[in-house]
């Protein structure tokens, strides 16, 4: 016999596959949606699906957008000689709020990950290549996750890209602010010896 009448039992089902949302949370979820006013539940309806038929992926970078190229590609401001690499849209979020960063992005949809059955073949390569291939880059950034995934798919990106006499750098990783060096483990020690610059105080 099941815990909930079916639609209720349905709601907790599809709130559990979002990322993050476990069954306590989903059910708290599914109990808030269904106490909220019908014309609240509806506008979030709404808004879900309106991003479902308008948002798609921008045809030059790859970053989720309603109008194609996204805003960052057709930004004439923007540096075109540098060139971002990322892993998913959202990443790009955390790069633009450094407000340091004003060139452009390539999103790979994804990193390389043998276990999971991703290899290079499966993420969006080609379209950076060819961007490449124009010749108007000069330097690319490599800020793919620091995990095993991104930093194999940085490696492989690094020998791809190095042949075509492109600058090739990747982000530095290490202690972040705030942090004690107590607490780090050896790898993030390491990559912040790695990364380490002049200073003058």
């Amino acid at each position: 016999m099941k815990d909930y009448a079916g639609p209720v039992e349905t709601l907790i089902e599809e709130l559990r596959k979002l990322p993050g949302i476990g069954s306590k949370s989903a059910q708290r979820l599914a109990f808030f949606l269904i106490r909220t006013p019908k014309r609240e539940a509806e506008k979030l309806a709404h808004a879900i699906l309106a991003a479902k038929e308008s948002i798609r992926y921008c045809s030059v970078c790859n970053n989720i957008t309603d109008v194609d190229p996204c805003r960052y590609c057709s930004d004439p401001a923007r540096d075109r000689t540098v060139l971002c690499i990322l892993e998913e849209p959202h990443n790009i979020l955390a790069i633009e709020r450094t407000r340091e960063y004003h060139g452009l992005y390539h999103v790979l949809l994804g990193a390389i990950s043998p276990l999971q059955g991703v290899g290079p073949d499966q993420l969006e390569i080609p379209g950076l290549m060819k961007r490449l291939q124009e010749g108007q880059v000069k330097e690319v950034i490599l800020a793919t996750n620091p995990n095993i995934e991104g930093e194999a798919t940085a490696l492989y990106l690094s020998r791809l890209i190095k042949p075509l006499g492109v600058k090739v750098t990747r982000i530095a990783t290490g202690v972040p602010v705030g942090g004690d060096l107590e607490y780090a483990d050896h790898i993030t020690v390491s990559r912040a010896l790695e990364g380490r610059r002049d200073f003058s105080g």
